[in-house]
């Protein structure tokens, strides 16, 4: 066991996590083969609406299948194999035997729609696509028709989900063959730790998606922290209902159970309140990870008086701020009087700092924690020096979790990790006396939508695609169920004419749809500045009363 952070350093806003605790030093793959070892027999994974329940030793021998499989396909170490799927049991599977064989993972969205996956392809140069035949409205065959091959040159094979075959693909059974371990022993052999191991595609303020380039030392090590913190052992079965796209779902759930033996739990193919409350009731759940949004829903949702949530103790909330009904309801309701708040980004794979299972209340609303182990945090002003305790500015972390950088990017790294290897998170915050982390607003003007972070730059270029949009501003209004939502502004072109039911039908099934915006108002002009920049602060204000208003009518 191990705990988080020190107190803040010389009345500075700066803080260490402990080391006490090593570092692990091993890989992905070497990491599954120890708990297969260690804990064969014991459950390690149960996907409830796959009616999959695999042991330790089961799950290894099924990563073997596939590594071995990806082998024969002519995968190698550095090769890009993207994942395009909602949460199921070979979701985990690829996770493991593409780090098994030194591949790296590619994780996409499973809202992405035609020109996004088009992009994410593209932009690492995917040799591999593994993806799902279809997922709730989204077709992703019939998308990659569109797509593939003439659009995606880089991609030379897709292999799909589930027993239908579709032409010119491979089906997943098809791809596992009998273990071939001297070539499973060969590709490990070539493998560093530090090697990239993940991209996972983080919106920014400009721009297109940037691919996060994330290693076995950063993600495995993470995910044996943050397991740490919430005091897992193999008795523990973490429910894992938030997406495995994510790093909250693939680190802070799939490695955090392989590094303490704890069982993952997949409740369904994506959050439903019934189904992870069923989950908890029937695995025996100790612990149950999700955003405010998805905590929102479980309270409230009719079907909780009669779960059976005893064995819940703990847990993780993390993606935006929790209000405090929510938090005393969690601990509650749901039992989890040991429930932790996590904070972080994609880029530090995620967490960097945590509460700890026994922190008051009051720190697990106010705060996001202290320090992770083996991680550092600052708060600096505009002239990059540290500020005193209490006094807000950008927050920084460093240490093993920040990222290789941003996939062929490197002045994008560049202008996130400076030289002496801080990565700037764009968001406002404070460090206390005790070492207690607050986030308290943001530089950037990043939307966080129930956990999805979402880059306005992005959807404003996609609106500007319109014919009669002339120019567009995006940001974020406040929500009661989401946190934030999306809004746009948008303004017609001379002689044109554009209404709002125009501006959605130009978003929906083209763009993902929690990016597609909740709010749209046609406007003459823009709040600006006297030099003439857009101020999205005073657009959300003048939108937010606007909103308030409605609901009072």
């Amino acid at each position: 066991m191990t705990g988080t952070g020190e107190a803040a350093q010389d009345g500075l806003s700066h803080a260490c996590g402990p080391t006490d605790v090593p570092l692990l030093n091993c890989t992905i793959g070497d990491a599954l083969r120890t708990a297969a070892q260690r804990w064969g027999d014991d459950l390690a994974l149960v996907s409830r609406h796959q009616d999959i329940r695999w042991t330790w030793a089961q799950s290894d021998h099924e990563v073997d299948r596939i590594a071995t499989g990806l082998i024969a396909q002519g995968v190698g170490h550095g090769d890009r194999v993207g994942i395009w799927a909602p949460n199921c049991a070979e979701w985990a599977v690829i996770q493991f035997a593409t780090a098994r064989i030194g591949a790296i993972l590619v994780t996409i969205n499973p809202a992405y729609r035609t020109s996004e996956v088009e992009f994410a392809l593209n932009k690492v140069g995917a040799t591999v696509l593994v993806t799902a035949a279809r997922f709730k409205t989204s077709d992703y065959i019939a998308m990659l028709r569109e797509i593939w091959p003439a659009r995606v040159p880089s991609l030379r094979l897709v292999v799909t989900l589930g027993d239908a075959p579709q032409a010119g693909c491979l089906r997943w059974a098809d791809l596992a063959r009998d273990a071939d371990q001297a070539a499973l022993d060969a590709a490990a052999d070539a493998i560093d730790v530090h090697d990239a191991i993940n991209i996972q595609f983080t919106s920014g303020t400009t721009g297109l998606p940037k691919g996060a380039t994330l290693t076995h030392h950063n993600i495995l090590n993470n995910g044996y922290f943050t397991g740490c913190t919430l005091r897992l052992s193999p008795a523990d079965r973490i429910c894992v209902p938030v997406p495995l796209y994510h790093c909250f779902g693939m680190v802070l759930g799939n490695l955090a159970g392989v590094t303490s033996g704890a069982a993952v739990v997949y409740p369904s193919d994506a959050f439903d309140p019934v189904a992870v409350l069923d989950a908890v009731g029937a695995e025996h759940c100790t612990a149950l990870y999700g955003v405010p949004t998805m905590f929102i829903a479980l309270v409230n949702h009719p079907a909780l008086d009669a779960a059976r949530l005893g064995s819940l103790r703990t847990g993780i909330m993390a993606g935006s701020t929790c209000p405090l009904a929510t938090m005393r309801e969690v601990m509650s309701r749901l039992n989890m009087t040991e429930v932790t708040i996590g904070y972080g980004m994609t880029e530090t794979s995620p967490l960097t700092t945590q509460t700890a299972t026994d922190d008051p209340v009051e720190y697990r609303v106010g705060s996001v924690g202290r320090v992770h182990p083996h991680a550092e945090a600052k708060v600096i002003g505009p002239d990059g020096a540290v500020l005193p305790c209490g006094e807000q500015g950008e927050y920084c972390a460093r240490g093993y979790a920040v990222m290789r950088g941003y996939w062929d990017e490197p002045q994008r790294t560049a202008e996130a990790i400076d030289a002496d290897g801080w990565m700037h998170s764009g968001d406002l915050a404070t460090i206390d006396e005790n070492g207690y982390v607050r986030i308290t607003g943001r530089i950037k003007d990043t939307i966080i939508r129930g956990g999805e972070n979402i880059s306005p730059r992005e959807i404003e270029e996609f609106l500007l695609d319109h014919p009669d949009i002339a120019d567009a501003q995006v940001f974020g209004v406040a929500d009661a169920r989401f946190g934030e939502e999306v809004c746009a502004w948008v303004i017609a072109r001379p002689g044109a004419s554009v209404t709002p039911d125009a501006v959605l039908a130009h978003c929906r099934g083209r763009i993902a749809h929690y990016k597609v915006p909740r709010h749209v108002r046609v406007v003459t002009a823009f709040a600006m500045t006297v030099t003439g920049k857009a101020q999205k602060f005073e657009m959300r204000r003048m939108m937010e009363a606007e909103l308030a208003s409605a609901d009072q009518c």
